[in-house]
């Protein structure tokens, strides 16, 4: 239902409109959990910022990492896909979280191939699966070759247009609507034009993604400037591992590029392509036992110190060997299709990649159904911290993890809802807030991908740290690039923080000044907004009965 709102010049809601769950984001997590919500006979909207297939689900090449019944390699098991997890995660994942998350992979999956998804099939009949990095056996299956995001997100957007599932697209979260005592009660949005709106609601799931574009490159689609993550931050809930972003060690290079890059998916490696730099040397000899297949973690930091030495003098790009993978143009369409526009042939050309921003291992922290510490807020997918990815993510968990959480969410928000553990939407309050501090953005990606990137150091987060500040002014949050510049300012900050405080080396955080691991410092680092709206660091909370 919705009811007209007076004043829309003041920059209040011009409407209302009502409901038990309102999902931010059509990705996997988010649609898979609107899809059980409605099942289970919530009344859900789903918010998007750009058309409903438009976010990042669709751009995931790899595949779905999973060991299913009788389709696996013969040492391989659930149990080892979960200690896979966690030697990438480097010392930071929750155990009970990977272990709980992993388990449901199986169910998960079925769930999406009995509602129509369709993957590769090898010629035995059985599921095709291929290899990734920091993957110990054969586990990741994939569609389309190469477009397994693509035929998910085509499978769940089906699903939802099947179902009568309400999408509101094009429309932009803002800020969370707070009850006198704190809970989450809805939400703001504005569109395209900037015309406010409200939807009252019990809960609110942010399955927003990521925030890729804080970076000059990056995988990501132009949507992921962390609102989500700002929007939780800013209701009061805690973030932990913002420090740890995945750099994907091989987009394709073009020189000058800006933006989402074209990724090429490590599966390419899995298939036995070999990184060389600039001399035509090879760039992962003596750096891991895995060799090209060690985590992404390690196959970055490698490719950007040999990058550092510019051999052939080239210095910001290496070589991927793909030309004794047979076959290439059927099994990596997507990538084969990127590499033609750029006049390459992987048959007979070595493919130029550099590593640029992927993923956030970090996000809201929550339970592994995802609840929050604000009751009524709940996170999905890659804003939520749920202890899987920990330090660095293992290939392919990803979609994984969105599937079994998205389930389990929605689940989560019936039976709160049904305990009267949520607040009555009428209760909510409109922000008083109309402005923000955002930087500009260009300067902020320069600065980040200077100086928060792969390789860190204390001079260079405090120059970023600088940059920032002297860069900040206040932004009405009337547009969509207001609400977005904000976003990525406060998550920039947040990330700063994090990795100011964190001395030393682990996972996708690399400390060029503090090289080594600490065993002291195998913990998570959690960050709250204070009163004047700065993150800063904060000590942990139980996350036991949180709703």
């Amino acid at each position: 239902m919705t009811t007209p709102v007076n004043d829309p010049r003041a920059k209040t809601p011009v409407w209302e409109a009502r409901a038990d769950l309102v999902v931010i984001g059509s990705g996997v997590a988010g649609l898979t959990a609107a899809l059980r919500a409605q099942a289970l006979g919530l009344h859900v909207l789903v918010v998007t910022k750009a058309a409903v297939a438009d976010g990042n689900t669709r751009w995931a090449q790899g595949g779905v990492a999973v060991v299913l019944e009788n389709e696996h390699d013969l040492d391989d098991s659930v149990t080892r896909h979960a200690e896979d997890t966690l030697t990438a995660g480097a010392g930071l994942c929750d155990e009970v979280a990977v272990r709980s998350i992993i388990d449901g992979g199986p169910a998960a999956v079925a769930r999406l191939r009995a509602d129509g998804a369709k993957f590769d099939v090898a010629a035995s009949g059985l599921l095709a699966r291929g290899r990734e990095g920091g993957h110990s056996a054969f586990r990741v299956i994939h569609a389309g070759g190469d477009a397994t995001g693509a035929e998910v997100e085509r499978a769940l957007v089906a699903q939802a247009g099947q179902a009568g599932v309400p999408v509101l697209e094009h429309h932009i979260a803002v800020d969370a609507l707070l009850t006198p005592g704190g809970r989450v009660a809805g939400v703001t949005v504005l569109d395209r034009h900037g015309v406010p709106g409200a939807v009252r609601a019990s809960a609110v799931l942010v399955a927003s993604g990521g925030l890729g574009q804080l970076y000059q490159a990056t995988s990501n689609p132009e949507i992921a400037t962390g609102d989500g993550l700002a929007l939780a931050l800013r209701a009061g809930a805690t973030v932990a591992d913002i420090e740890f972003v995945q750099f994907h060690p091989t987009v394709l290079y073009t020189p000058g590029a800006r933006g989402r890059c074209p990724l090429v998916t490590e599966a390419v490696r899995g298939e036995g392509a070999t990184l060389v730099d600039g001399a035509g040397l090879p760039v992962m000899a003596g750096v891991h036992p895995l060799g090209d297949l060690a985590p992404r973690d390690v196959v970055s930091a490698a490719i950007t110190r040999r990058m550092g030495t510019a051999p052939g003098g080239i210095d910001d790009h290496v070589f991927l060997d793909a030309t004794g993978v047979a076959g290439f143009a059927q099994r990596f369409p997507t990538v084969f299709a990127a590499c033609a526009a750029l006049g390459l042939d992987p048959a007979v050309d070595p493919i130029p990649v550099t590593p640029a921003a992927h993923f956030s291992c970090g996000g809201v922290v929550t339970t592994t159904d995802g609840r929050s510490s604000v009751a009524g807020l709940y996170a999905a997918g890659e804003v939520a911290r749920t202890g899987l990815h920990g330090a660095n993510r293992l290939a392919s968990n990803s979609l994984l993890e969105g599937l079994v959480v998205g389930q389990r969410v929605a689940e989560a928000v019936a039976a709160d809802l049904a305990a009267g553990l949520l607040a009555d939407p009428a209760r909510g309050r409109l922000p008083s807030r109309t402005t923000a501090p955002a930087a500009e953005r260009d300067s902020l990606q320069r600065v980040m991908s200077r100086y928060a990137a792969i390789g860190r150091d204390a001079d260079g987060l405090a120059a970023a740290g600088s940059v920032l500040d002297l860069s900040l002014s206040d932004t009405p949050l009337w547009t969509y690039a207001g609400v977005e510049d904000a976003a990525l300012t406060v998550v920039a900050q947040a990330l700063l923080a994090a990795a100011v405080r964190r001395t030393e080396s682990r996972g996708c955080h690399v400390r060029t000044d503090f090289p080594g691991r600490e065993d002291g410092r195998r913990r998570s680092q959690l960050i709250r907004l204070s009163p004047s709206g700065q993150p800063v660091l904060a000590d942990p909370i139980p996350l036991e009965g949180v709703a």
